[in-house]
């Protein structure tokens, strides 16, 4: 792996893209938006200097890393000659899947194609490309500078060649791969998301309130925080698409989303994208405010 594209400058792209810089790989980081990429590379920017800041890096570093990176808004240019690419647009399965065609064409055909996907499935993506052998999940956590875990999926037809590859290529990042086989959800989304829907059906049946359910989980079960306030931070948009994948792929009931949440993301309340989600996250500090609805 000499050279990486990543599709997508959010949270999630800019965050891959910051990692493998900073670990010395040259990024092609895509998006169609300049204004998109340019806040991206600001972003990118200061959580360098929190990082020195700590004494971890030094500002030689924090330089090298920074001129890593390329933006490009035109995926085509974008992607020439790179080893890997990671896709990490938003959580839609009609726009990975025409990023997945376009990839196909614009790439090298020994071109590793991965996505980022939390929970949308890498068999179907790879289905839209001639080389299903080397498409693969690279799932990575949030914030991605920071969190260790990467869950790496492995469709029905990736090959074991690509799936060591990532796994070395992750531990080399300073990560720590797990993997998963291709199943609605994967394990991390399987697994969190019933939680996190159990917590809001809680909330919408009056067990307690918003305060009380993260207050349990943080003290009781040593989460380092409540699954409502971790859902915002998620956002309740893509509790809500995760939670529906996983609905419709296994057919039971259990996964439905809670309606209080799925009222909330018809709204406008995502959470912390929208400023308001169970707590209010516009008034600029870190303190925990229940939004008003839920106030007792």
């Amino acid at each position: 792996m000499k050279k990486v594209a990543v599709i997508g400058s959010g949270t999630m792209g800019n965050g891959i893209a910051h990692v493998f810089a900073q670990n010395g790989f040259p990024v092609s980081l895509i998006d169609i938006s300049e204004e998109a990429l340019q806040k991206a590379v600001g972003t990118i920017s200061k959580n360098l200097d929190r990082i020195i800041s700590k004494g971890n890096l030094t500002e030689e570093q924090k330089e090298q890393t920074l001129q890593n990176i390329t933006t490009y808004t035109t995926m085509q240019e974008g992607v020439q000659e790179v080893d890997l690419v990671v896709e990490a647009a938003t959580e839609n399965i009609d726009l990975k899947l025409k990023i997945f065609r376009d990839l196909n064409s614009f790439t090298k055909p020994e071109t590793i194609l991965a996505s980022n996907t939390s929970s949308i499935s890498i068999t179907k993506i790879a289905s839209v490309t001639d080389r299903p052998d080397k498409v693969i999940g690279m799932h990575f956590m949030n914030p991605v500078p920071v969190m260790k875990l990467v869950e790496v999926i492995r469709g029905y037809s990736t090959s074991d060649e690509v799936t060591n590859k990532i796994l070395e290529l992750s531990k080399q990042l300073g990560k720590v791969p797990a993997e998963a086989n291709d199943y609605p959800g994967f394990v991390a989304n399987r697994i969190l998301m019933p939680m996190i829907n159990e917590a809001i059906y809680s909330l919408y049946e009056g067990v307690a309130g918003v305060e009380e359910i993260d207050t349990i989980m943080k003290l009781g079960m040593a989460h380092p925080m409540g699954p409502l306030q971790l859902a915002d931070f998620i956002g309740l948009d893509v509790c809500l698409s995760i939670l529906n994948v996983l609905h419709e792929g296994f057919g039971n009931p259990k996964y439905a989303p809670c309606p209080l949440l799925v009222n909330m993301v018809q709204a406008g309340h995502k959470g912390i994208k929208s400023g308001n989600g169970f707590y209010s996250w516009s008034h600029g500090t870190k303190e925990l405010v229940v939004a008003d609805r839920f106030k007792k």
